[in-house]
């Protein structure tokens, strides 16, 4: 029974229920743009339902990632450009699954705040469906969490969880073998790695955000959070024709990390720097911080986003079956039958 006194809510405490079904309401028309063959249920519901059989696999092995789209994010809270970063968050993770040779068939998120700005978070998760919706990937679930005392004003977080299949046997890495060409794809730009490196660099060359961008016509904050590119529907196009091998997402450790996870035990690569130009937004980072190559091509994609290993005599059909599904494609050398990264010619 009720003694008539207004006792404290849950939004005297900092928690608006009404705000986050308010935003469910209006992300609904953008989960609705992802259905894919396969979706059952939408959002709303304690969980998310996907048809495998229904998405066209007879004997599938799941494949699962995660990721988050780091402190690019601060970036983007500071100057207010929200609406790529949800791309990022579903390229760093479905970019990730293609490699295996996984199809991404569905995408959740995890979107945490201490007050919930409907707006803000809308425009984020727009963006993770216009990601979901590039990629191929159902938005069928997430969570929006409003946490006072956790994150100061204005501040998010953000994580995404895609997963894919493909049928069993298909599976990648398979078949790398020394001579194999490795076709490389151009990147968007810094994608979303190093960012806190970026930071550092953008607060020595003593420019704001909202400066005029050095290489490009815009903001320099602008440039900075183009959105990462997304692979999938290239690559996978490219796994089906035949002949590809392996495919390695150049993230955090740039080619001289990423590559070498992708090739057998005792394998190498050999590769020519001269094979592309490095991009104007990593020609100002090196000169602005003074950083060598080495580094650069450890830290950064500096302009290759993806590389795939190829059979020898199937590299000039998929090179160009690339290109006709929108890639910038180089050939960047070969792999070798000794073991680590050997580059040739000047980061330029």
């Amino acid at each position: 029974m009720s003694d008539g006194k207004n006792g404290i809510t849950y939004a005297d405490a900092g928690v608006d229920i009404d705000a986050g079904n308010a935003l469910v309401d209006r992300i609904k028309p953008a989960a609705k743009r992802t259905n894919r063959s396969g979706t059952m249920s939408g959002l709303g519901g304690f969980g998310a339902l996907f048809d495998l059989k229904a998405a066209g696999y007879s004997d599938p092995v799941l494949v699962a990632a995660t990721d988050g789209v780091g402190t690019k994010l601060r970036i983007a809270i500071d100057t207010g450009h929200l609406d790529g970063v949800g791309i990022d968050l579903v390229a760093m993770c479905v970019n990730d699954l293609v490699c295996q040779g996984a199809e991404p068939l569905f995408f959740l998120d995890y979107f945490a705040t201490g007050k919930l700005d409907t707006d803000s978070a809308a425009r984020v998760i727009e963006g993770i469906a216009e990601g979901c919706v590039r990629s191929g990937a159902a938005l069928i679930g997430g969570e929006t969490a409003e946490m006072p005392g956790m994150y100061p004003a204005g501040d998010f977080d953000l994580a995404g969880f895609a997963v894919g299949a493909m049928e069993r046997g298909s599976d990648l890495p398979a078949g790398v073998t020394e001579g194999d060409v490795l076709l490389g794809l151009a990147s968007d730009g810094v994608h979303s790695n190093g960012y806190s490196l970026v930071r550092k660099l953008v607060e020595v060359s003593g420019l704001g955000w909202d400066a005029d961008c050095p290489w490009a016509d815009g903001s320099l904050g602008e440039a900075l959070l183009t959105p990462t590119r997304l692979y999938v529907k290239q690559a996978l196009a490219a796994v089906r024709a035949g002949g590809v091998h392996a495919l390695a997402h150049i993230t955090g450790g740039g080619l001289t990390e990423n590559l070498p996870r992708v090739l057998p035990e005792g394998m190498g690569a050999e590769i020519s720097l001269d094979a592309w130009e490095l991009p104007p937004v990593f020609k100002w980072m090196a000169e602005t911080g003074g950083i060598a190559p080495a580094e650069m091509l450890k830290t950064f994609n500096c302009g290759i986003g993806m590389v795939l290993a190829v059979d020898a005599s199937r590299a000039e059909a998929l090179a160009e079956l690339l290109r006709a599904e929108g890639e910038t494609v180089y050939t960047l050398g070969t792999v070798t039958g000794e073991a680590g990264m050997a580059y040739e010619g000047t980061l330029s």
